[in-house]
């Protein structure tokens, strides 16, 4: 992880280094920085004429409308990812789409005013969820930890 850009006090003494004909390694020696970063620093100096640091993290835009995805999600709450992507109409991951409806707030949780599955329900009623329904569906066997010793006389 990278982490703050050297202050604009020790791009000016290293600047005045070099200036002054000490090598690259010497100088990074003396201000306990890299040689490649006094390499660098150098350069940018000579083709470009920036001597500041750069703005760090480069940039980042969003692809997603949110305000047309909340709407999209309000019109059809049942849409799924990939289905709201294309109502959308941008190239972007699936998971992109996903973060945007997470960061607004939104979920996919069914709640109770949602209509009832087409399907129906899957296992009958007043079961705990897990039960299969059939008895002996698993297949009963010993093996050496529980097995039962044998019967005291």
């Amino acid at each position: 992880m990278m982490g703050a850009p050297y202050s604009q006090d020790i791009r000016d003494k290293v600047f005045g280094a070099v200036d002054r004909g000490r090598s690259n390694g010497e100088i990074a020696d003396m201000f306990g920085v890299s040689d490649s970063w006094v390499r660098r620093l150098v350069q940018r100096r000579r083709e470009h004429g920036e001597t500041a640091p750069r703005p760090m993290g480069g940039k980042r835009f969003e692809k997603i409308d949110r305000t047309r995805l909340a709407d999209l999600v309000a019109a059809r709450p049942d849409a799924t990812l990939h289905e709201l992507r294309e109502g959308l109409g941008v190239l972007c991951a699936i998971s992109a789409i996903g973060a945007a409806v997470k960061k607004l707030g939104l979920s996919f949780k069914k709640r109770r005013s949602t209509p009832r599955s087409r399907a129906g329900p899957t296992s009958p009623r007043g079961v705990r969820s897990g039960f299969s329904g059939v008895r002996g569906s698993t297949r009963v066997a010993w093996c050496s930890s529980t097995r039962p010793g044998p019967r005291p006389t």
